[in-house]
């Protein structure tokens, strides 16, 4: 009888009201005139009432329904008819608007509309065993790790599980100075502390951060030093600084190239391809006497043409790209010089002639001793050391053979192929500043590898993300093992993800984008998934962060950013979009499939030895 009682009275104080209209998912409910008041008292303790951005339960015969409180609006009561009343709170008529979540199955919260409530059902306040169960994001069997406390209600702490936030692809969001990186190494952090001495996690979870400036390169961020390979590559200086591995397979890989020198479709791709796999030519430039042979056969093609519109540019232009190739390794400059100043085009007999000085007779192409004298035994005469031509520059020759070889023989437009030549001499030596040849496995046996881009120059900083990244992704599906597990974080990913760049064609950047769409909506499939953070969303292709399946957004103040993040993530509802201008530094709303209902979470502070490199100066300190 007592526990009846006890029900009876638990339910006349946390009834606020009942339900007044239904339209779809949005519910209005009016409030009791005596829970007009901020707090309530129940059992010698103050329970917080009804308002913006808190929970209520519907009660519809044996079903709970929850929702969440979208703004309240407040109307005189024009049929308030007592004279003397004792409270002003009796004359004021409250009305919430309420969006339905889900719903109770037992003690489990599940989201999503099973049935929708009736007009004059019961709305109460959420005891809180029913608060703690809809703010629950651990399944069953899932190891559990803390992402904060929820900022609105102090000391409700949020734990998520390890499968259900790590398989997936995550979104982290906010402007410069809102805690976006500290969130990023915060749950990174939460995940090593907990697996990074178990064999399972160490022998099948391998995690690249791609670190556009360098927060992340410190010895123990994240995780202590001897749980990850760091990489600071630098364009800066004429020998780079640390090397990437990359399999010589990748390197011989004629996509790499395409990639790397942004090929166009039509005509550069195909060419690339050619070079690359080229048989005939790639065996001969490991040695130095068939190489020898190759380019003094290349120059006779190009003389015995008789081709006016070629003239000697293409032996002069063809022997400068070699000497850029193996720069101090050989004397090819001598030959170079002799040519420029002795090999002409006569215009008249349209032909090739070589003179030695002015007082010598003219030594023509068709000429017997041309082939002999001014080709075969001049080129014999250089020095090639090929033993010290690196990989890189083996396929860079084989490109330029393969071009001029084209050239010569009319099977290729100059103009065409010109600019990816052109493009690949700037780039081929910042490639060689940033990477190392290596068969062994790229992440090696440690699990996090960190790339640190802040001393590259642009150029890189676009192409090598998008090589490595690809790289990692067909590797995880050609070997299609279940059992591991590959995670590609990219921080400031506006810098490759953005749908607005103007510093590349459009075949480019859809290229770009289209790769990493592939990974994030096929990568699940071979236990690839990505975690992206971003100052801003509105860069990002739509499709990227609309596959995303969990969000931690900071503060955003940019209209653009909002309405990105609106269009695009179906989780959040109104009150938790409005909080996005105003949310203070190291306080996010999380959101998401996991996430029952979007919270405001703050992260809580980490060691210092294991923050990014990221905090604002102090001015005051430095100018003391």
């Amino acid at each position: 009888m007592s526990e009846t009682v006890d029900h009876i009275s638990e339910d006349a104080i946390f009834r606020i009201g009942k339900v007044i209209s239904v339209d779809g998912r949005l519910v209005r409910v009016k409030v009791d005139k005596t829970k007009n008041t901020s707090h309530l008292l129940y059992r010698g303790e103050l329970l917080k009432n009804v308002s913006v951005g808190g929970y209520i339960k519907i009660v519809k015969g044996f079903t709970k329904i929850i929702g969440k409180v979208n703004g309240e609006f407040i109307e005189e009561d024009k049929q308030f008819t007592k004279r003397e009343y004792a409270s002003e709170k009796e004359r004021i008529s409250r009305t919430l608007n309420v969006s339905l979540l889900g719903f109770f199955k037992g003690c489990t919260f599940v989201r999503g509309i099973k049935e929708l409530p009736l007009v004059d059902n019961e709305c109460f306040l959420l005891h809180n065993r029913e608060f703690n169960q809809v703010h629950n994001f651990l399944q069953a069997g899932d190891d559990a790790i803390t992402l904060g406390t929820l900022s609105l209600e102090k000391g409700q702490q949020i734990e998520v599980g390890v499968n259900g936030l790590f398989a997936s692809h995550i979104g982290i969001f906010g402007n410069t100075g809102s805690g976006k990186s500290y969130t990023l190494a915060k749950i990174y952090r939460e995940l090593f502390e907990k697996y990074k001495d178990r064999a399972g996690f160490r022998d099948n979870a391998q995690f690249l951060l791609i670190d556009f400036n360098g927060e992340y390169a410190d010895d123990d961020a994240i995780v202590e030093r001897q749980y990850k390979n760091i990489y600071k590559l630098s364009t800066r200086t004429p020998t780079g600084g640390d090397k990437f591995p990359v399999s010589l397979d990748a390197l011989n890989n004629a996509d790499f190239w395409t990639t790397f020198l942004e090929a166009t479709e039509k005509t550069q791709t195909p060419f690339l391809h050619r070079a690359v796999n080229n048989t005939f030519i790639a065996p001969k430039v490991q040695n130095e006497a068939e190489l020898k042979s190759l380019i003094a056969r290349m120059i006779r093609s190009a003389t015995l043409a008789g081709d006016r519109n070629l003239e000697k540019t293409v032996v002069i232009n063809f022997l400068t790209q070699l000497k850029d190739v193996f720069d101090d390794n050989s004397n090819i400059g001598g030959l170079l010089d002799d040519y420029r100043a002795r090999l002409q085009f006569h215009s008249t007999a349209n032909k090739f002639y070589y003179q030695e000085n002015p007082q010598s007779r003219q030594i023509f192409s068709n000429d017997a001793q041309f082939r002999t004298d001014v080709i075969d035994a001049k080129v014999q005469r250089v020095n090639i050391r090929v033993n010290q031509l690196g990989p890189v520059d083996s396929i860079r020759l084989q490109i330029i053979i393969q071009y001029f070889d084209d050239i010569i023989k009319g099977y290729a437009n100059k103009e065409h192929l010109s600019p990816l030549i052109s493009r690949m001499d700037k780039r081929i030596d910042d490639l060689k500043k940033v990477i190392k040849i290596d068969d062994g496995d790229a992440v090696g046996s440690r699990n996090i590898t960190v790339v640190s881009l802040r001393d590259v120059n642009i150029r890189i900083r676009k192409i090598l993300p998008l090589l490595l990244c690809k790289r990692l992704y067909d590797d995880k599906k050609a070997e299609n093992d279940e059992s591991n597990y590959l995670n590609l974080i990219v921080d400031e990913a506006h810098n490759i993800l953005s749908e607005q760049s103007e510093r590349e064609s459009e075949q480019w950047k859809d290229y770009r984008l289209e790769t990493f769409e592939e990974i994030i909506k096929e990568g699940r499939k071979f236990g690839v998934f990505l975690t992206i953070a971003s100052q801003r969303p509105s860069d990002i292709s739509p499709t990227i962060i609309s596959q995303l399946h969990n969000y931690f957004l900071h503060r955003l103040i940019n209209n653009e950013d909002i309405k990105a993040v609106e269009k695009t993530i179906s989780y959040l509802d109104k009150v938790s979009f409005e909080y996005l201008p105003i949310l203070p530094t190291g306080t996010c709303i999380f959101a998401g499939l996991i996430a029952s209902v979007p919270v405001v979470v703050d992260i809580p502070k980490m060691d210092s030895r294991f923050e990014p490199r990221n905090k604002t100066r102090t001015l005051v300190d430095q100018w003391k």
